[in-house]
């Protein structure tokens, strides 16, 4: 017997648990699958903790930025407990100002120092030439919210591959590892994974997945290098280090950010990973010349910090060719793909956007409605049709 559903969502990282929250939301019958553990090491959700910010060159992301920044209020209220954890955010760099402007086109709050000014209130960052501060910044519990989440969706089977998609247009089939299930709608939101099964399907989606690095930094002076981070899972309350955000834009791409519960600081270069060219066969080690870069990087702006890492984590980025995310659905298949690194601060609007997407065709007293209210459908940018467009072009 072949099992049927109404909804099946693949992948159980950010996406896949807040599509699956949003649907169940709307009183849809959902179920979820997962390859592997929540939170598991090959996924682009993993680790400690994440950025929440507003700071981005384009004013419509931080549009979008504000819009998540409310439903993840939504997440915390419904959790009974805090996931993101208000810290000001240095911003600096020959991008910057493009920055500043697009967060006063939205109307969201920065304040600009000299470096002066921020070297005397933030001694521990070593930015230059003006500097921004975002106030409405924060640090996201990352590994919790992924808990948070997991424990809203009753039917969660993890240990389960989805390996191919066969849509009629009727139904899916979905073929398993654990045998064939159809549904009238399934969702992939599998990362790296996405755009194999959706070739299953005939559905190309571009992709190119990297392969990045991490590192833990401890307080400088304090000799603990070599000690073992505590796992995520362990990882509760605000930032135990006093230093801020930062986001370094030009030549190198650096970020860092106060781990929850923990005086450590994690620190990476964005975009600055290998090919991946199988998802299933993921370097897990330092590479060596990422932990040069990261060194020289927390070198150059972590003044406070023991530049030799307690800890490096590798990290798999789901990337679009142009870096903008990608939420669609094509016949009876939704897919949430492209995150590209920047992704995870709007998971709430994704679980928005791709029930919405599953459910559009639904009636207003249907199933599909419940408690659900308008829908709140993706920007059009975001569509997959846009690179057969370009290449059209």
């Amino acid at each position: 017997m072949i099992e049927r559903r109404d909804v099946v969502v693949i992948g159980g990282g950010l996406l896949g648990l807040a599509a699956a929250r949003a649907l169940l939301s709307r009183g849809r019958d959902v179920c979820l699958l997962d390859q592997a553990e929540i939170g598991h090491e090959g996924g682009g959700s993993k680790g400690s903790c994440r950025i929440f910010r507003l700071g981005y060159e384009d004013a419509r992301y931080v549009a979008l930025a504000r819009r998540a920044r409310d439903l993840w209020s939504d997440v915390e209220d419904a959790a009974g407990e805090r996931l993101l954890y208000p810290v000001p955010q240095l911003s600096f760099g020959d991008q910057m100002p493009a920055v500043r402007a697009a967060l006063r086109q939205a109307g969201a709050p920065g304040e600009l120092l000299s470096a002066e000014q921020a070297a005397e209130r933030f001694p521990g960052v070593a930015g230059y030439g003006p500097v921004l501060v975002e106030p409405a910044s924060c640090v996201i519990a990352a590994a919790r919210v992924l808990a948070v989440l997991a424990e809203t969706v009753p039917d969660l089977r993890t240990g389960v591959r989805a390996t191919a998609l066969a849509d009629d247009g009727r139904r899916v089939r979905i073929s398993t590892s654990a045998g064939d299930i159809e549904a009238g709608r399934v969702v992939v939101c599998a990362g790296p994974w996405t755009s194999g099964l959706l070739a299953s399907a005939g559905i190309a989606i571009p992709a190119m997945a990297t392969g990045e690095q991490v590192a833990y930094l401890a307080p400088a002076g304090t000799g603990s290098v070599g000690e073992q981070v505590p796992h995520p899972a362990q990882l509760s309350g605000g930032p135990g280090s006093e230093l801020p955000i930062f986001v370094h834009y030009g030549d190198v791409q650096a970020y860092g950010l106060p781990v929850p519960g923990s005086p450590l600081y994690k620190m990476g270069i964005h975009h600055d990973g290998t090919p991946v060219a199988d998802p299933d066969h993921q370097r897990q080690s330092a590479d060596d010349a990422l932990s040069r870069r990261v060194e020289q990087a927390v070198r150059r702006f972590l003044p406070g910090c023991d530049p030799l890492p307690v800890l490096v984590e590798r990290c798999v980025y789901d990337n679009s060719p142009d870096t903008d995310f990608i939420v669609d659905r094509i016949g009876n298949v939704v897919i949430g793909s492209g995150t590209s690194g920047h992704g995870f601060k709007f998971g709430p609007l994704f679980g928005e956007w791709l029930a919405a997407l599953t459910t559009l065709d639904a009636s207003p007293g249907g199933p599909g409605g419940q408690g659900s209210g308008p829908a709140e459908l993706p920007p059009s940018d975001f569509s997959a049709s846009r690179f057969s467009r370009a290449a059209a072009g």
